[in-house]
C-alpha cells in the first residue's frame, strides 16, 4: 500500500512519453531497448505514461518519426498531459528543432537522458568533471543549426562586429564551450596523473587487483558490499547500493582481507548499457582504464534478466574497446535466487559461478574462486633462514601464505606458498630434500 509520501513523490514526477523507431528485424531487441528507456526515465525521477513506436525501414532525417506518427504523438501528449517526450535514439539538431516546433513541448533524446542521470549521480570531483566534459562534447557539434531561428547575419565582411545576433551568439557559445572543454581536459589530466601514482603504488604492493565489470544494475556494488561485510565489517567502506540504473558512477577500490596474507583489492566501476554515449565512454576512459591493470575481471551478470546475453555482449564489446580483453575473467551469474530453482546455486562451472550476492555461501565460494585465480601461480616451498636474516622472515610473514613455522638450531624453517619471483629470488635459502 502506497504511503502519502510515495503518492506525493509520484505526483511530483515529470510525466513523459517514450518514442522509438524500430528499423531492424529483431523485435525482442527493440522491445528490450524501449523497456530500458523506461527504466532510465525512472532513474531520472520521471514517470513514463505512454509509448509511441513505429516500424520503419530507416529513420526520418527531418522528424525521426513519420509525419503522421508525429501528429499522433502531438495528440497523445495533449490527452495525457505529458510534460516531456523522450526519443530512444540520438537526435540531430534539426530533428530536435523540428520536433519541438511540431509537438509544442520539450523533447529529449536517449543520450541527453543518460547524461542527465550521470550528472545527478556524480559525487566525486572527477566524476563531475567527466560528465561535464561529455555533455559539452555532445553539445558542441549540435550548435550548428540550433541558432538558425535567430536573426540572420548582417553584412559580408568577416568581422565579428558585422555579423548578425544569431551568428555572434553561435560563435560566442562555441568559444565558451571549447574553452571550458580545454579547462576540463587539463583538470582531468591532473587527476589521471594522480590515479597513475595510486595505481603504481598498488602494483608495487603486490596485492592483486580484481575489477568488477558488467551491465548497470547487475549487482556489482552489492557484491562489493557483501565482500566487505564478510571479510572487513567496516560499514564506512560500503558504497551506495540501489536497485536502479547507474546508481553509482564513482570508481571505488576496497581491500578485501581474507586472512593468511591472501588479500586482494576489489574495484567497482561504472556500469555499461546498450547505446552508451560515446562521449561518456571517452570521458570516463581514465577511470575505466583501471580495468587494464587488473589481474582479474569479474563480469557480473543479472542471470534473472531474459536479455542477459545481449548485456554480456555489450560488456564484452566495451572491455575490448578499452584494451582489456586479454585479462582473465570470471563470469558471475548473480541473482540466481530469482530463477525459481532452474539452476542450483551456488555452484561453479569452469570459469562461471551461479550465485546470489545475498547469501554468505555464495560470497564464500566466489572469494575462494578469486583467490584460486589470483594466487594460483604461488609455489609451495620450504626456506631455512638464518636468525641474522630476521628481516627476511618478516618479509615472508607479510607477503606469503604461511603453512608452518619452526625454530631450529640453524635458523627459522618456513613452509610457505609464495610468489614465483620470491621463490627464485631467495632460492639460496630453500631447504632441499635429502635423498
Amino acid at each position: 500500500m502506497e504511503t502519502v509520501k510515495e503518492k506525493k513523490f509520484q505526483e511530483n514526477r515529470e510525466r513523459v512519453i517514450l518514442a522509438g523507431v524500430d528499423i531492424g528485424n529483431d523485435q525482442e531487441e527493440f522491445d528490450r531497448s524501449m523497456r530500458e528507456l523506461a527504466e532510465l526515465a525512472k532513474a531520472c525521477d520521471m514517470e513514463p505514461i505512454g509509448n509511441i513506436t513505429q516500424k520503419m525501414e530507416s529513420i526520418n532525417k527531418s522528424l525521426y518519426l513519420g509525419s503522421g506518427k508525429v501528429d499522433e504523438l502531438f495528440k497523445a501528449a495533449g490527452a495525457l498531459e505529458a510534460e516531456l517526450i523522450i526519443f530512444n535514439d540520438t537526435l540531430t539538431p534539426s530533428q530536435l528543432r523540428n520536433l519541438q516546433d511540431m509537438l509544442k513541448i520539450p523533447v529529449m533524446d536517449r543520450t541527453t537522458l543518460i547524461l542527465d542521470i550521470f550528472e545527478r549521480r556524480a559525487r566525486t570531483r572527477e566524476a563531475r568533471l567527466q560528465v561535464e566534459s561529455a555533455r559539452l562534447q555532445y553539445l558542441l557539434p549540435r550548435l550548428v543549426g540550433m541558432h538558425e531561428a535567430l536573426t540572420r547575419q548582417g553584412g559580408t565582411s568577416g568581422s565579428m562586429s558585422s555579423r548578425g545576433a544569431g551568428e555572434k551568439k553561435l560563435e560566442l557559445d562555441r568559444r565558451r564551450i571549447e574553452h571550458r572543454i580545454s579547462e576540463l581536459n587539463k583538470e582531468l589530466e591532473e587527476i589521471t596523473k594522480e590515479r597513475e601514482v595510486q595505481r603504481k603504488k598498488r602494483q608495487h604492493s603486490g596485492i592483486p587487483l580484481v575489477a568488477l565489470v558488467g551491465y548497470t544494475n547487475a549487482g556489482k556494488s552489492t557484491i562489493l558490499n557483501r565482500m566487505l561485510e564478510k571479510y572487513d565489517m567496516d560499514e564506512e567502506k560500503k558504497v551506495l547500493e540501489k536497485d536502479m540504473l547507474f546508481a553509482t558512477l564513482d570508481t571505488s577500490v576496497r581491500r578485501i582481507c581474507t586472512g593468511n596474507n591472501r588479500d586482494f583489492l576489489l574495484s567497482d566501476t561504472v556500469g555499461f548499457i546498450h547505446k552508451l554515449p560515446h562521449g561518456l565512454v571517452k570521458a570516463f576512459r581514465a577511470t575505466l582504464l583501471e580495468l587494464k591493470t587488473a589481474d582479474l575481471l569479474l563480469q557480473i551478470v543479472d542471470g534473472s534478466d531474459p536479455c542477459y546475453q545481449k548485456q554480456m555482449e555489450t560488456t564484452n564489446e566495451t572491455i575490448a574497446q578499452l584494451g582489456a580483453g586479454h585479462i582473465p575473467m570470471i563470469t558471475v551469474f548473480n541473482k540466481s535466487d530469482r530463477l525459481e530453482g532452474k539452476i542450483p546455486y551456488p555452484q561453479i562451472v569452469r570459469d562461471k559461478i551461479y550465485m546470489s550476492a545475498k547469501e554468505d555461501s555464495s560470497i564464500e565460494m566466489l572469494a575462494k574462486m578469486i583467490l584460486d585465480k589470483v594466487y594460483g601461480d604461488f609455489k609451495e616451498t620450504c626456506f631455512l633462514i638464518p636468525y641474522q636474516m630476521g628481516n627476511l622472515v618478516s618479509y615472508f610473514m607479510e607477503n606469503a601464505q604461511i603453512i608452518s613455522i619452526e625454530y631450529e638450531k640453524e635458523g627459522t624453517r618456513l613452509r610457505v606458498r609464495c610468489h614465483p619471483g620470491d621463490k627464485e629470488k631467495y632460492i639460496c635459502y630453500e631447504e632441499r630434500k635429502t635423498e
